[in-house]
């Protein structure tokens, strides 16, 4: 068991570990996307054709293996053995299946580029479990390259995934996902050198803080916010409100208001007080504030953004019951608290906050670990795209951004 619930090993190894899992664009860009899509054949909201007759015979009960593509630092580490993943241990102690488990998911696009050929071609990854960013989750649901999950096999996901992320509009009934952990985008500001910024406007327009704000280079994050800054849904927006988001971020650019467009980062110029307030990522506020309480956060009246990093069953995975069992076991509202106790991100396991308490009380009284039903109600997940739309997005961020 984990003996300090605290943190990750190390601040300087938790941001190089956020840096990865939440760089989902970086040094890839609209044309990388393009380019990834036009290796993979396929055109905006089709299907490969892989789907039928994707799967193979399941060797689940006659072979108790398991391969898992996860991130980094992303589950469970033994304070005295790094090596070592507690959860994992009791997983094949409860199932039998030994686990192959890889931290082999750095960037969502990186790892698409590593198995877009064997699923175009219906053939095996080698894998049968991976953890994919929402709107790379929808891609591949799109394409038909992932295996619908037997409800049947996991009770735990059904009884305990939380309310606020059974719908998302790419897998409206999770029959292909279920969340591994989540996150919020919101404002963050170091209060040692400004006072308290509630919202985009302030945060856009405020002349105490111009120069010292950042955005993030994920369009998804920082044009969510801004959206709702406006009155729209990221979860059904028009051309026209992107649009409008694009205008508002660029008029924030052109004043310099905006010093810079940053992935993570931001977190240590934050930190030291280089920059006054920015978009953040929830998890990495949970470490600065165990650094500085001085560090804070804001939900804006207008709302913030949800993200997931969900797990997937890609076509022909070998060994399909057992990757449903590794779903039902981390649903398991004390296993997810073990979980949350390390990684920080939000608990998409409802239960979990009671089963974290008998870790440590302070853990689950954290808003950006177990927020609250009226923190969660105003948050939106940012609608799934088609690949052209996907595209023609990203280019018009790029051009306001600089990327």
């Amino acid at each position: 068991m984990i003996e300090k619930p605290v943190s990750v090993p190390g601040f300087a190894q938790f941001i190089k570990a956020q840096a990865t899992r939440r760089a989902v664009l970086g040094g890839v860009g609209a044309t990388g996307i393009a380019a990834f899509l036009a290796a993979c054949g396929t055109s905006a909201g089709t299907k490969s054709g892989t789907a039928a007759g994707a799967t193979v015979t399941d060797l689940s009960e006659k072979d108790k293996t398991l391969i898992v593509s996860n991130w980094p630092l992303y589950i469970d580490v033994d304070s005295k053995n790094q090596s070592d993943h507690p959860s994992i241990d009791g997983f094949t102690a409860k199932t039998g299946a030994k686990v192959t488990y890889t931290e082999d998911v750095s960037d969502n696009n990186v790892f698409f580029g590593k198995v877009r050929n064997q699923l175009a071609a219906g053939q095996a990854t080698g894998r049968d479990l991976i953890v994919l960013t929402d709107w790379m989750a929808a891609r591949l649901v799109r394409l038909g390259w992932v295996e619908k999950v037997d409800k049947a096999n996991v009770p735990n996901v059904t009884a305990h995934l939380r309310q606020a992320l059974k719908s998302p509009s790419w897998d409206a009934n999770r029959d292909y996902s279920a969340p591994w952990q989540s996150g919020f985008s919101l404002i963050a500001y170091n209060e040692h050198v400004t006072k308290p910024v509630k919202d985009i406007d302030e945060l856009f327009t405020r002349p105490d803080l111009k120069g010292k704000v950042t955005l993030l280079t994920e369009m998804r994050d920082t044009v969510g916010l801004v959206l709702l800054s406006l009155g729209k849904s990221p979860s059904n927006f028009t051309n026209d409100d992107f649009n409008a988001a694009m205008a508002k971020i660029q008029k924030a650019v052109d004043s310099g208001q905006v010093r810079k467009f940053t992935g993570n980062e931001y977190a240590p110029d934050l930190a030291k007080g280089n920059i006054a307030a920015c978009i953040a990522w929830s998890g990495d506020v949970v470490q600065l504030q165990f650094k500085d309480p001085k560090i804070k956060y804001a939900v804006p009246d207008a709302g913030i953004t949800l993200w997931s990093d969900n797990m997937l069953i890609p076509n022909k995975a070998a060994h399909k019951k057992n990757a449903e069992a590794w779903m039902n076991y981390y649903y398991d509202p004390a296993i997810a608290a073990q979980v949350a106790a390390y990684v920080n991100y939000i608990c998409p396991v409802d239960g979990a906050q009671a089963e974290a308490e008998k870790i440590d009380p302070k853990l689950a009284k954290n808003q950006l670990i177990f927020p609250s039903a009226e923190t969660l109600s105003k948050s939106h997940i940012f609608m799934g795209l088609d690949a052209a739309t996907e595209k023609t997005y990203q280019d018009a961020f790029s051009k306001v951004s600089g990327g």
